[in-house]
């Protein structure tokens, strides 16, 4: 799983369980197929997949992201948690406040997933944009995020 996927993972986990069964990805054999039974399918072999569930999946997410208050979540996770973390201007803290792994190494992954075209090297300036790029990513798929959280 990618990064930012354990990022969403660990913020939007009631997402993935709110999503009603239509819009989860049917077993093989129970989705639409692109032939009919006997006009060329091979006995036994597992239905194709339709994008139909898929197109459905996406906007499920969605409103179910909507509903999550990035800051009040993560307040609430800060106030929970031993450690002071500023998870509001760190990329660190923040992964740190999620469980997730927040060394150099998984930060310029991280960076390599969401296209950071500087020094990786300069970690100081690549932490702030990864802050800011994983904010709006979180805007983007439905979270409540100030917008001093994200300029």
């Amino acid at each position: 799983m990618s990064i930012l996927g354990k990022i969403f993972g660990r913020i939007f986990p009631q997402a993935q369980a709110a999503q009603p069964p239509a819009a989860q990805a049917a077993p093989a054999g129970t989705a639409a197929t692109s032939q009919p039974a006997g006009a060329g399918a091979v006995p036994g072999a597992p239905a194709q997949q339709g994008t139909v569930g898929a197109a459905q999946a996406a906007p499920a997410a969605a409103a179910a992201m909507e509903r999550v208050d990035v800051e009040k979540l993560l307040d609430g996770m800060a106030s929970q948690n031993s450690q002071k973390l500023n998870w509001r201007t760190s990329i660190v803290d923040l992964m740190k406040l999620l469980g997730l792994d927040s060394s150099l190494q998984e930060r310029k992954e991280l960076a390599d997933e969401l296209k950071y075209s500087g020094d990786k090297n300069d970690s100081a300036t690549m932490n702030i944009w990864l802050h800011k790029q994983v904010m709006r990513k979180l805007e983007e798929n439905g979270g409540k995020v100030p917008a001093d959280l994200k300029d």
